[in-house]
């Protein structure tokens, strides 16, 4: 099977598990952390350019995991959080760990997040190493093995 066939089977099965918990999805520390995610993988390699960044919330604001938060407070939230990226890479990058570690008190929120971000980083059809990186350190700020999801 080609690493692509598994990549997309792999997050659309995440994206299922992601659904059936959707409902328990609410708070807006798990809507912050999400869209904190989005922006740390849409700038893994230390930038983000306006069209992935616009690709980026595309998938954010029609994502029905996502449904149960207005979409123009999702793109706000996202927007904040590349802002913050843009401004200083590595100084965003600490704050917006720090608000992906929040969920740690919620284990269904934090593994949700994470798996928000694989999602994202999967979505072009290549989950590249700079993406997986940083998703391994959110999967630190939450206690999570990153292992479980073979990062």
């Amino acid at each position: 099977m080609s690493i692509w066939k598994q990549l997309r089977q792999s997050t659309q099965g995440m994206q299922q598990q992601l659904l059936a918990k959707k409902n328990d999805l609410q708070s807006g520390a798990f809507r912050d952390a999400s869209m904190a995610m989005c922006a740390l993988v849409a700038a893994a390699d230390g930038s983000i350019d306006e069209s992935e960044r616009q690709k980026v919330s595309g998938l954010i604001t029609t994502n029905d995991v996502l449904s149960n938060f207005p979409p123009e407070s999702l793109r706000a939230k996202f927007d904040e959080s590349c802002q913050k990226l843009t401004a200083d890479y590595q100084l965003g990058k600490v704050e917006l760990i720090q608000q992906v570690g929040k969920t740690k008190k919620k284990p269904a929120e934090a593994r949700a997040v994470i798996q928000i971000g694989i999602i994202i980083g999967g979505a072009d059809g290549n989950f590249d190493e700079q993406e997986k990186a940083v998703v391994r350190e959110a999967c630190h700020a939450v206690g999570i093995d990153p292992s479980e999801f073979e990062l």
